[in-house]
């Protein structure tokens, strides 16, 4: 390999979304696909669902509560100096 020149290394020439080409996009928009498809499989895992019966296991015990007429209550522990 006397007579070859040095292989050069690649310097990224994508440094920002408005210079990137097309094959830049697609990865942007394929890992962003992603990750929105990961966040919504652990929001759809993490959810509680409660049982189908959770309406049947609910039991109610002693009379309804009736509205009677409004009343006024204060308290103040505050001393007042005349």
């Amino acid at each position: 390999m006397l007579g070859r020149a040095p292989r050069k290394i690649a310097v990224m020439s994508n440094s920002t979304i408005v210079g990137a080409d097309r094959a830049t996009h697609v990865k942007i928009v394929a890992i962003s696909l992603a990750a929105s498809v990961a966040v919504l499989l652990v929001g759809m895992t993490a959810r509680n669902t409660p049982a189908a019966d959770t309406a049947a296991r609910i039991q109610v015990a002693g009379p309804a509560v009736k509205v009677g007429k409004p009343v006024a209550v204060s308290h103040s522990d505050t001393i007042v100096i005349r």
